[in-house]
């Protein structure tokens, strides 16, 4: 059965919230409230700053509000579960008295997301796609909240196909949510772009991009300032908004649903442009055959 990844998917998200995806591309800002992110480390570390930081992704389009508390770069310093949570639990409360926003929290603990729910945010985002706490799918069906699921390669071993890699991950990750109770409607699922993946291996992700579709579920791109968009254009991390751009674009065509940013302005352009194109194809009639064509 061939699945529309344009088509409307009602995503069911905690304290009674959804968020239609799939006829328009959404906007997904990054709030790092840490000292050592690989982009924009220690620019928000105090809850001031980030807030005031969201509020400008706000109204510069953005439609999710992703907090985190600790860097996923390579080599990052661990931080523990008081320190992450001192980091995201004040901006996520100040930021569900003061917006309407739907806000994630970025952790792999369950504790921290327990909490993080309790202060007001709506999802858990799990870069190690539950198989590192698995206790975690039982906060998201306790608490109702949407689960965004990342594919990582970090400390396993990986086949060589890299479409095949994400569905051998994801689907584990999948049997993890449902035992839990973790409703479908509930789920979205990141390929993990950068995490454990050489430059070919990204590039090869996004010319499949289109293959993930046959998971049913929306997908979500986080491309942003990656190493490998740095590969190919020869930029640093601050100057890889345009090459950002450009690969939220095509993973749009491509049939992703959220974009993971840090640039909200320059994203939202490439998604108004790539949602056009695709809105001016839905309502193109249907073209003649090669014999009726002049």
């Amino acid at each position: 059965m061939m699945i529309d990844p344009f088509l409307p998917f009602e995503w069911a998200l905690a304290h009674g919230r959804t968020l239609t995806l799939g006829p328009a591309g959404r906007l997904m800002a990054i709030i790092n409230v840490t000292p050592d992110s690989f982009s924009d480390g220690g620019s928000y570390t105090d809850t001031e700053a980030a807030v005031a930081q969201a509020l400008r992704c706000l109204e510069n389009g953005a439609e999710i509000l992703d907090i985190g508390g600790e860097s996923t770069r390579p080599g990052a310093a661990a931080v523990t579960a008081a320190q992450e949570q001192d980091r995201v639990l004040p901006v996520i409360s100040a930021l569900a008295s003061r917006t309407d926003a739907i806000i994630s929290v970025d952790t792999y603990r369950a504790a921290t997301a327990r909490l993080a729910i309790a202060a007001g945010a709506h999802i858990i985002n799990d870069v190690h796609g539950l198989q590192r706490e698995p206790d975690l799918a039982a906060v998201a069906a306790a608490t109702g909240a949407g689960l965004c699921i990342m594919h990582t390669g970090r400390d396993r071993e990986k086949l060589t196909d890299v479409v095949r890699d994400q569905y051998l991950f994801l689907e584990r990750s999948l049997e993890i949510a449902a035992a839990a109770g973790v409703e479908r409607r509930r789920i979205a699922l990141d390929p993990g772009f950068g995490f454990a993946k050489d430059t070919d291996e990204n590039i090869a992700l996004m010319a499949r991009f289109e293959e993930l579709v046959g998971f049913g579920l929306p997908l979500l791109a986080g491309t942003s300032r990656k190493r490998f968009l740095g590969a190919m254009t020869g930029r640093e991390a601050q100057e890889r908004d345009a090459a950002t751009a450009a690969t939220t674009a095509l993973l749009r065509i491509a049939g992703a649903a959220v974009f993971r940013v840090h640039d909200v302005a320059i994203n939202r352009d490439a998604l108004l442009v790539a949602d056009a194109m695709l809105a001016a194809k839905r309502n193109m009639p249907e073209r003649p055959g090669k014999e009726n064509r002049p």
